[in-house]
């Protein structure tokens, strides 16, 4: 089992090397669950300490949870197929190849946008996602390993348009409540808002981000849709739950085959690149004992769930590493991604 005085002084140095003032790591190891929270909401010493019940922005790792498992329980109950099309379900997107792009190249990441989402970031919610519906790409579908915030955005919207209901809505009936993840949510109650881990004192917004979505293009869309992109608070008890789902094999929720497909890659005819269904597959973050079936998310605030499925072990932490402003580069926190997963899954 990992050893807890190691893993708390890993974390309480990197509180000192400020690259993040507060963090809450949890992991599960055949079945059983450890809980770790160190650090402050922000580096003021009288600020709010960081608890089990500490929501964060987990960013990114929306992608995976829900948005792609989403996908993968639909196509599992026959709502949808891999090969189904994007237009079949939103016949509002007329970008290139509309007859070609299936919900393979949106849970693989294989659609090459030939723009950045964060370009758009000040134009009024219509004209943004306007611009994700008439998008030009540079290949075709399939051909290149592309990971983008809209691809998240469009599978978001097949999955609203299968389940009809809002992407939180079906979120919560079928993961977040049969999961007891009770703290989870697109959207915090007002008298939540303290618990809030803040994210960055934002430029952009002119204030602190807490309680709002941090990413630009999911906080613009805000007004006309719940983008699929980023937007999940979560605490590490939550977060933990659903990883040991997974870890444990995925039932109820998933069959071996659709888990296994998790930590297949998906792309082996796209030399230098490999990812599984809805998650991202053996990448350096996931630490030097990972093993090719490795699969993980990350978020930009400095969320990451890793796992190790057939090892039957996972990690999850959650970090404000963007506090009180975003990092030149993601170096320092996927250090201590990686450094974490060493030391759990070793």
């Amino acid at each position: 089992m990992p050893n807890i005085d190691d893993i708390r002084g890993y974390l309480t140095a990197a509180i000192g090397r400020q690259v993040f003032p507060g963090c809450a790591l949890g992991w599960v190891v055949d079945g059983k669950k450890s809980v770790i929270t160190v650090g402050n909401h922000t580096y003021n010493l009288d600020s709010q300490r960081v608890t089990e019940s500490s929501l964060f922005d987990c960013a990114s790792v929306t992608k995976s949870i829900p948005v792609s498992t989403l996908a993968l329980w639909m196509i599992e109950r026959g709502k949808m197929s891999i090969d189904s099309k994007l237009a079949g379900f939103v016949p509002e997107y007329r970008g290139s190849f509309r007859n070609e792009v299936t919900i393979k190249h949106l849970l693989t990441h294989t659609l090459d946008f030939d723009f950045r989402l964060s370009e758009f970031k000040d134009l009024a919610p219509e004209k943004l996602l306007d611009a994700i519906i008439s998008v030009k790409m540079k290949n075709p579908p399939g051909e290149k390993f592309c990971y983008a915030n809209a691809t998240s955005i469009l599978l978001g919207m097949v999955l609203e348009s299968v389940g009809a209901k809002s992407l939180q809505i079906l979120a919560k009936e079928t993961f977040f409540d049969p999961l007891e993840m009770q703290d989870t949510t697109f959207f915090p109650a007002e008298n939540a808002i303290k618990d809030c881990v803040p994210t960055e004192d934002d430029p952009w917004r002119g204030r602190v981000i807490q309680g709002e979505v941090h990413d630009e293009s999911a906080w613009a869309l805000r007004g006309i849709m719940t983008a699929g992109s980023a937007g999940m608070f979560s605490t590490v008890g939550d977060l933990l739950n659903f990883v040991g789902m997974l870890a444990g094999g995925g039932e109820p929720f998933f069959s071996p085959e659709t888990v296994k497909a998790m930590h297949t890659n998906q792309i082996p005819y796209i030399t230098g690149q490999c990812t599984g269904l809805g998650w991202e597959l053996n990448q350096p973050y996931m630490g030097a004992k990972r093993t090719p079936t490795t699969i993980g998310k990350t978020g930009f605030t400095g969320s990451t769930v890793i796992m190790d499925i057939p090892r039957k072990k996972g990690l999850v932490l959650l970090s404000n590493c963007t506090w009180p402003t975003r990092k030149p580069n993601r170096d320092m926190i996927n250090e201590v991604r990686a450094g974490l997963a060493d030391l759990i899954f070793a």
